[in-house]
């Protein structure tokens, strides 16, 4: 068979590829290990009793607002980063944005309080319980995403996509955790869900590269 030949063959009947596909299968990813982890929440931990009352419902609003942004942030890098030479970006800085403004919260907090107060608004009630917790809700976001860049993107950048995946999951299993939480200081807020978040962002650097390996 000559050049001309082979080269035609392969190219017949060659479909148009579905680049919506990759975005479809990390939506229902999103979707599937948000579900479970609220499930196991509610399952395991349960609803904080007074999550209905006003007062408590601004400060849920507004850990919500951090993990929420940090989910929509890194899910919009997975998203660049799923595809195949996705080009290097400086994500750090616009990743950080959320954990910067919870930290910068914090400190006027701490400022504008008793230093003798300082202790329990950093370890709160449940520090243990949130630092077990929000790892544990996220493993079914986790996989769900391992899962979908698996079957339908190639990423390159193993190492920085393993780490947003890691980043997504970690904000799924934080604002899953918001639910329950009867903690509500702005320091409570800024370093335990900050430190679990960044073990679920490290946790996912350094597994995704053998996970996501093609």
């Amino acid at each position: 068979m000559k050049t001309d030949d082979l080269v035609n063959l392969l190219s017949a009947n060659l479909e148009a590829a579905d680049r919506g596909k990759a975005r479809r299968a990390l939506a229902g990813a999103l979707a599937l290990g948000t579900a479970v982890a609220f499930g196991a929440m509610l399952a395991l931990l349960g609803m904080r009793a007074d999550a209905l009352d006003l007062a408590p419902r601004v400060y849920i609003v507004m850990k919500l607002l951090f993990t929420l942004s940090v989910i929509v942030l890194a899910t919009i890098f997975l998203i660049k980063f799923a595809r195949p030479l996705a080009g290097r970006s400086r994500t750090l800085p616009l990743l950080m944005l959320p954990f910067a403004a919870i930290a910068i919260g914090a400190i006027l907090s701490l400022l504008s309080a008793h230093s003798t107060t300082w202790d329990g608004m950093i370890f709160g009630k449940e520090w243990l319980n949130c630092l077990v917790s929000i790892p544990f809700f996220a493993v079914a976001p986790f996989a769900a995403l391992v899962w979908a860049l698996r079957k339908t993107a190639a990423p390159t950048d193993l190492g920085r996509a393993g780490a947003v995946v890691g980043l997504v999951a970690g904000g799924i299993g934080a604002t899953a955790y918001v639910f329950h939480c009867p903690d509500d200081s702005l320091p409570f807020v800024a370093v335990w869900y900050g430190v679990t978040i960044a073990l679920c962002t490290f946790i996912g650097a350094k597994l995704e590269p053998r996970l996501l390996r093609w």
